[in-house]
Protein backbone atom coordinates (compact mmCIF):
# COMPACT_ATOMS: atom_id res chain seq x y z
CA UNK A 1 0.00 0.00 0.00
CA UNK A 2 1.23 3.65 -0.42
CA UNK A 3 2.52 5.67 2.21
CA UNK A 4 1.48 8.99 3.24
CA UNK A 5 1.35 11.64 1.16
CA UNK A 6 4.05 13.94 2.03
CA UNK A 7 2.82 16.89 0.10
CA UNK A 8 -0.60 18.57 -1.04
CA UNK A 9 -1.95 17.99 -4.97
CA UNK A 10 0.26 21.88 -5.02
CA UNK A 11 3.34 21.08 -3.42
CA UNK A 12 2.29 22.33 0.17
CA UNK A 13 3.80 19.94 2.95
CA UNK A 14 1.55 17.74 5.15
CA UNK A 15 1.96 16.99 8.74
CA UNK A 16 -0.23 14.15 10.66
CA UNK A 17 -0.77 14.95 14.18
CA UNK A 18 -2.39 12.01 16.07
CA UNK A 19 -3.99 12.46 19.04
CA UNK A 20 -4.79 10.33 22.21
CA UNK A 21 -8.24 12.35 22.68
CA UNK A 22 -9.73 11.83 19.52
CA UNK A 23 -11.36 8.15 18.62
CA UNK A 24 -13.10 7.67 15.32
CA UNK A 25 -12.50 11.68 14.17
CA UNK A 26 -10.23 13.32 11.21
CA UNK A 27 -10.12 16.62 10.17
CA UNK A 28 -7.97 18.13 8.12
CA UNK A 29 -7.20 22.07 7.94
CA UNK A 30 -4.17 24.83 7.18
CA UNK A 31 -1.45 25.80 9.20
CA UNK A 32 0.73 28.49 8.24
CA UNK A 33 1.39 27.12 4.56
CA UNK A 34 0.76 23.25 6.07
CA UNK A 35 -1.83 21.07 5.49
CA UNK A 36 -2.40 19.51 8.46
CA UNK A 37 -4.31 16.06 9.40
CA UNK A 38 -5.28 15.26 12.64
CA UNK A 39 -5.93 11.50 13.34
CA UNK A 40 -6.71 9.24 16.04
CA UNK A 41 -3.34 7.68 17.59
CA UNK A 42 -4.33 4.70 17.38
CA UNK A 43 -4.60 4.78 13.56
CA UNK A 44 -2.51 2.14 11.94
CA UNK A 45 0.15 3.13 9.17
CA UNK A 46 -2.20 1.85 6.71
CA UNK A 47 -5.11 3.88 8.36
CA UNK A 48 -2.87 6.92 8.45
CA UNK A 49 -2.17 6.55 4.56
CA UNK A 50 -5.74 6.01 3.50
CA UNK A 51 -7.46 8.82 5.53
CA UNK A 52 -4.69 11.13 4.78
CA UNK A 53 -5.22 10.91 1.21
CA UNK A 54 -8.71 11.33 1.84
CA UNK A 55 -8.75 14.77 3.75
CA UNK A 56 -6.35 15.88 1.26
CA UNK A 57 -8.87 15.56 -1.54
CA UNK A 58 -11.27 16.93 0.90
CA UNK A 59 -8.89 20.12 1.21
CA UNK A 60 -8.21 20.07 -2.32
CA UNK A 61 -12.14 20.06 -2.99
CA UNK A 62 -13.23 22.95 -0.71
CA UNK A 63 -10.14 25.39 -2.25
CA UNK A 64 -11.35 24.76 -5.77
CA UNK A 65 -15.20 25.68 -4.53
CA UNK A 66 -13.50 28.81 -3.38
CA UNK A 67 -11.59 29.50 -6.02
CA UNK A 68 -14.74 29.35 -8.94
CA UNK A 69 -13.44 25.96 -10.51
CA UNK A 70 -9.74 26.92 -10.65
CA UNK A 71 -8.46 23.64 -10.44
CA UNK A 72 -5.30 22.04 -9.05
CA UNK A 73 -3.60 25.85 -8.63
CA UNK A 74 -2.73 26.90 -5.14
CA UNK A 75 -6.27 29.08 -4.60
CA UNK A 76 -5.16 30.11 -0.45
CA UNK A 77 -2.67 32.38 0.40
CA UNK A 78 -1.64 28.89 2.98
CA UNK A 79 -1.50 26.97 0.12
CA UNK A 80 0.12 29.65 -2.02
CA UNK A 81 2.49 30.17 0.83
CA UNK A 82 3.16 26.35 0.79
CA UNK A 83 3.92 26.04 -3.27
CA UNK A 84 6.28 28.91 -2.80
CA UNK A 85 8.26 26.27 -0.16
CA UNK A 86 8.19 23.55 -2.51
CA UNK A 87 9.22 25.81 -5.95
CA UNK A 88 12.09 27.02 -3.47
CA UNK A 89 13.08 23.43 -2.37
CA UNK A 90 13.00 22.41 -6.03
CA UNK A 91 14.53 25.03 -7.94
CA UNK A 92 16.67 27.21 -5.48
CA UNK A 93 17.82 24.83 -3.09
CA UNK A 94 15.71 26.03 -0.18
CA UNK A 95 17.60 29.31 0.20
CA UNK A 96 14.44 31.38 -0.35
CA UNK A 97 12.43 31.42 2.58
CA UNK A 98 9.99 34.01 2.68
CA UNK A 99 7.75 34.79 5.81
CA UNK A 100 4.60 35.42 4.27
CA UNK A 101 3.01 34.39 0.44
CA UNK A 102 -0.23 35.85 -0.21
CA UNK A 103 -2.59 37.30 -3.46
CA UNK A 104 -3.28 40.73 -3.51
CA UNK A 105 -5.81 42.59 -5.44
CA UNK A 106 -4.13 46.21 -5.56
CA UNK A 107 -0.82 45.83 -7.67
CA UNK A 108 -2.47 47.40 -10.55
CA UNK A 109 1.24 48.27 -12.30
CA UNK A 110 2.71 44.57 -11.15
CA UNK A 111 2.75 40.66 -11.16
CA UNK A 112 4.15 40.37 -8.49
CA UNK A 113 6.52 41.74 -5.27
CA UNK A 114 8.75 40.80 -2.80
CA UNK A 115 10.41 43.03 0.18
CA UNK A 116 13.63 41.69 0.78
CA UNK A 117 13.90 42.85 4.24
CA UNK A 118 10.70 41.64 5.99
CA UNK A 119 10.87 38.54 3.44
CA UNK A 120 7.14 38.61 2.11
CA UNK A 121 5.78 38.13 -1.17
CA UNK A 122 2.78 39.08 -2.96
CA UNK A 123 0.87 38.00 -6.13
CA UNK A 124 -1.50 39.72 -8.25
CA UNK A 125 -4.74 38.46 -8.34
CA UNK A 126 -4.90 38.80 -11.96
CA UNK A 127 -2.26 36.01 -12.38
CA UNK A 128 -5.26 33.53 -11.35
CA UNK A 129 -6.66 32.89 -14.41
CA UNK A 130 -3.01 32.10 -16.08
CA UNK A 131 -1.33 28.97 -16.37
CA UNK A 132 0.45 27.36 -13.65
CA UNK A 133 3.69 27.38 -15.03
CA UNK A 134 3.32 31.50 -15.50
CA UNK A 135 2.10 31.83 -12.02
CA UNK A 136 5.31 29.36 -11.09
CA UNK A 137 7.47 31.44 -13.20
CA UNK A 138 6.32 34.77 -11.25
CA UNK A 139 6.35 33.01 -7.67
CA UNK A 140 10.08 31.84 -8.54
CA UNK A 141 11.07 35.32 -9.94
CA UNK A 142 9.77 37.06 -6.04
CA UNK A 143 11.57 33.98 -4.39
CA UNK A 144 14.46 34.61 -6.05
CA UNK A 145 14.44 38.14 -4.93
CA UNK A 146 14.89 36.99 -1.89
CA UNK A 147 18.23 36.40 -2.60
CA UNK A 148 19.54 38.98 -4.93
CA UNK A 149 17.67 41.95 -5.15
CA UNK A 150 18.03 43.38 -8.28
CA UNK A 151 17.70 41.70 -12.16
CA UNK A 152 21.61 41.21 -12.63
CA UNK A 153 22.74 38.18 -14.32
CA UNK A 154 23.15 36.31 -10.84
CA UNK A 155 19.15 36.91 -10.47
CA UNK A 156 18.71 35.16 -13.96
CA UNK A 157 21.18 32.38 -13.30
CA UNK A 158 19.18 31.46 -10.51
CA UNK A 159 15.98 31.32 -12.59
CA UNK A 160 17.73 29.50 -15.20
CA UNK A 161 16.84 26.32 -13.01
CA UNK A 162 13.29 26.63 -14.13
CA UNK A 163 12.17 25.10 -16.79
CA UNK A 164 9.31 27.10 -18.58
CA UNK A 165 11.37 30.61 -17.79
CA UNK A 166 11.58 31.60 -21.33
CA UNK A 167 7.56 30.43 -21.91
CA UNK A 168 7.05 32.62 -19.56
CA UNK A 169 8.27 35.83 -19.90
CA UNK A 170 7.32 35.24 -23.63
CA UNK A 171 3.82 34.68 -22.27
CA UNK A 172 3.17 38.01 -20.02
CA UNK A 173 4.99 39.98 -22.74
CA UNK A 174 2.27 38.71 -24.64
CA UNK A 175 -0.30 40.11 -22.24
CA UNK A 176 1.58 43.47 -21.89
CA UNK A 177 1.57 43.53 -25.92
CA UNK A 178 -1.93 43.16 -26.45
CA UNK A 179 -3.28 46.05 -23.10
CA UNK A 180 -1.25 48.23 -24.40
CA UNK A 181 -2.95 48.25 -28.18
CA UNK A 182 -6.58 47.87 -25.99
CA UNK A 183 -6.68 44.60 -27.18
CA UNK A 184 -8.39 42.01 -24.35
CA UNK A 185 -6.03 41.28 -22.04
CA UNK A 186 -5.69 40.97 -17.96
CA UNK A 187 -3.70 43.77 -17.61
CA UNK A 188 0.00 45.39 -18.08
CA UNK A 189 2.20 44.09 -14.91
CA UNK A 190 5.82 44.16 -14.64
CA UNK A 191 7.52 42.03 -11.99
CA UNK A 192 9.29 44.22 -8.95
CA UNK A 193 11.10 44.22 -5.98
CA UNK A 194 9.75 46.42 -3.38
CA UNK A 195 12.01 49.55 -4.43
CA UNK A 196 9.48 50.48 -6.72
CA UNK A 197 11.60 50.15 -10.46
CA UNK A 198 9.59 48.14 -12.63
CA UNK A 199 11.07 44.75 -13.49
CA UNK A 200 12.31 44.04 -17.19
CA UNK A 201 10.21 41.48 -18.90
CA UNK A 202 13.21 40.54 -20.97
CA UNK A 203 16.73 39.29 -19.97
Amino acid sequence: MPGTPQTTHDGAPVVVRRSGRRRRTVAAFWENGTAVVAIPAHFSRAQEAEWVRRMLEKLRTQGDKKSNGSGRRPSSDAALAGHAAHLSATYLGGRARPTSVRWVSNQNSRWGSATPADGSIRLSDKLRPMPQWVIDYVLLHELAHLLVAGHNAAFWKLLEAYPETARAKAFLEGVAFATARGLPADGQHGLADDAGQPAAVGP
